[in-house]
């Protein structure tokens, strides 16, 4: 093999040279039997004449290919007899002119793999015996070069590791999405990982190499929740202070105040003590008396403080004020009540924090740039003034949405939203407001929304919010639920500039429609009351009137939530899409102003009665309860119906 090669090498060196080739050449040339033939392959008679010259032949054939003529272009090889070996060749290219780019090869990888054989077998002819020192590893490591080291489980993308994590414990929304707070059975799964009876498990993870450390360790501390009392910050703060790598993944902070605390020796903290757990509540309960007031809560400053100075790059904070029956309100300053002086003078007070601030300084509450959204649980016991809210809104100037739930309804709910409102701040871009929550319908007006319309017209205020102040920029998003009738519209289609106003999308949930009636039993809601249905009919036509000033609104739901309703899909409701189709309830009305205020616009559908609803004998509504679905569109006056006095039968 190697004296073949090495003669072919001598014969491509010049074609014009004439090179002599020694006799001892060919002799060292050694031609090998491709395979032991039989004298079934060919005739014995030609075995016997071809014995002796074929060997002559072959010395003098071969020695007058191998020798140089004039011929500048040499030839080629020829063709292999029958008696020649088939042997790979080195494939020698010819070498390239200087005036080529890259006169020098690339090298090429010598690896050459056959993926169609399996590996380690064995040659299946006779004539593949030379080919036997390929199979030998040894071998291999000699003539290839040095295999590139296998991969591992940490070498894959982190896109992969993700994914992974993603499979098994659910997916992550981004904390600067609306999504993060509203998408709930989204992020759950890692919002209460710490929390949750297989947190062990889940932390274990960490332990699986170190690219899945930081992810796990990312994910668990993503949403943090902290209990608001002296010993639990103080705690966390220590804890973060250890471990500072920590403090980059933390991008939601839920800190909750305890509205109430067991009191010392009764049976509650003896069984704190002992289990570490809370106590059992049994049938006839635990007796008032064993809780009190909580004395140890922290306040809001020390909260902003301890954020803002801990997670450099949280951007969601929740506060939650609790609920209960005369549940106090949370401390803004921490000296700002008599309580918490009185704690410091006493020997069981541990500092927070040590301040040189003195009472007759102007309290300025601490500053958290990089919380975007905010949202306030038990809002009640957080906000009572417009002061409260403008002592949070200075803690953050960054804020862009505001979330607010209310845990009941309260006449001084309205009342304190209605002097907050006109004093949004102007780079707020998102509000939501939950007043009333409950979806439940009622037969009249509550005696606490009586007092509302006796001072204020709390719709008027909620669209002079939705606009802005003058010569600042309006909000982008607006949620409410609560009480909204077309005064509401009606505001923004008298104040709105088309020109500046940003508004992109309303979406109402109606607890009820505020009207003015002096009859008790004409101030209810549901599906069968028909005046609710008229002053819902009004909201939805005042809102589509009021589409012809709000030129950047996309989106519009009106929306009507029962839990109670026997009918369930009947709930009224109105959705304008962004890419401007229309559903729900319609008539003759909507549909004009529809036509008039956005063109573009229209209902998929214009159905009086879904397929479900029909008529029976003595001509009472009978709906069928298999075929019941999502009503896409459905005529106001089909209403009428249901509050006739033959009333509705549903079917199984």
């Amino acid at each position: 093999m190697e004296t073949t090669t090495l003669s072919r090498r001598q014969s491509l060196v010049s074609p014009t040279e004439e090179a002599h080739v020694p006799t001892s050449t060919v002799d060292d040339i050694r031609i090998e039997p491709r395979s032991a033939r039989t004298s079934s392959d060919r005739p014995p008679s030609l075995h016997a004449a071809a014995d002796d010259s074929s060997k002559v032949a072959a010395t003098a054939e071969l020695a007058s290919i191998m020798t140089i003529v004039s011929n500048p272009v040499p030839p080629g090889p020829s063709s292999p007899s029958l008696n020649e070996a088939v042997r790979p060749q080195d494939f020698i290219p010819p070498a390239r002119p200087s005036s080529t780019p890259f006169p020098q090869p690339e090298p090429r990888n010598a690896e050459i793999k056959c993926t169609s054989c399996p590996a380690g077998a064995a040659p299946h002819d006779a004539h593949m015996q030379g080919m036997d020192a390929w199979d030998d590893p040894s071998f291999l490591l000699q003539q290839q070069p040095a295999v590139r080291a296998g991969l591992h489980f940490h070498d894959l993308p982190p896109e992969i590791h993700e994914c992974i994590l993603d499979h098994l414990f659910g997916y992550r929304v981004s904390a600067t999405s609306k999504s993060s707070v509203g998408m709930h059975s989204v992020t759950k799964s890692w919002s209460t990982a710490l929390r949750h009876s297989r947190r062990r498990e889940l932390s274990e993870l960490a332990l699986v190499s170190s690219v899945w450390r930081a992810l796990i360790q990312e994910r668990l501390y993503r949403h943090i929740k902290i209990k608001a009392t002296v010993g639990s910050v103080n705690g966390a703060l220590v804890w973060f202070a250890q471990r500072p790598h920590l403090r980059p993944y933390v991008r939601h902070v839920e800190v909750w105040f305890p509205v109430f605390q067991p009191k010392p020796g009764s049976p509650a903290t003896m069984v704190l003590q002992a289990t570490s757990t809370l106590p059992t509540v049994t049938v006839d309960g635990l007796s008032a008396s064993s809780y009190v007031l909580p004395v140890d809560n922290c306040s809001l400053d020390e909260t902003f403080y301890f954020v803002g100075t801990t997670f450099p790059e949280v951007t969601v904070l929740t506060l939650e004020g609790g609920e209960r029956k005369k549940a106090p309100k949370v401390t803004h300053f921490v000296y700002g009540d008599c309580t918490r002086r009185a704690q410091e003078a006493s020997s069981q007070y541990s500092p927070f924090w040590e301040s040189t601030v003195s009472e007759n300084v102007e309290r300025i509450m601490p500053k958290v740039p990089s919380v975007r959204t905010l949202v306030c649980k038990g809002q009640w016991n957080l906000i009572r003034s417009e002061e409260d809210f403008q002592h949070i809104m200075s803690a953050l100037p960054n804020l862009q949405e505001w979330h607010g739930t209310y845990n009941k309804p309260k006449s001084k709910s309205y009342l304190t939203m209605a002097e907050i409102l006109p004093r949004l701040p102007p780079q707020l871009k998102q509000l939501h407001l939950y007043l009333e929550a409950d979806y439940r319908r009622e037969l009249s007006f509550p005696a606490y929304f009586v007092k509302v319309t006796n001072r204020l017209h709390f719709c008027q205020r909620l669209g002079l919010a939705a606009l802005g102040k003058p010569g600042s920029p309006s909000i982008e998003h607006l949620s409410y639920t609560g009480r909204v009738c077309r005064t509401f519209f009606d505001v923004l289609a008298q104040s709105a500039d088309p020109r500046s106003t940003r508004l992109k999308s309303i979406d109402l949930t109606v607890k009820n429609c505020c009207r003015q009636v002096q009859i008790w039993n004409e101030m209810g809601s549901g599906i069968m009351d028909v005046k609710f249905i008229a002053a819902f009919e009004a909201l939805v036509l005042a809102g589509i009137k009021a589409l012809k000033r709000l030129r950047a609104l996309e989106y519009l739901r009106i929306r009507y939530v029962d839990l109670d309703s026997p009918i369930p899909a009947l709930n009224p409701y109105f959705i304008l899409r962004r890419d401007g189709w229309c559903e729900g309830v319609w008539s003759d009305k909507i549909v004009r102003a529809l036509q008039a205020s956005r063109p573009e616009a229209r209902f998929r559908d214009l159905s009086d009665i879904p397929s479900f609803i029909g008529f029976g004998k003595d001509g009472r509504v009978v709906i069928s309860a298999e075929s019941m679905g999502k009503v896409t569109s459905f005529k106001l006056d089909n209403y009428r119906y249901l509050s006739a006095g033959g009333g509705f039968v549903v079917a199984a």
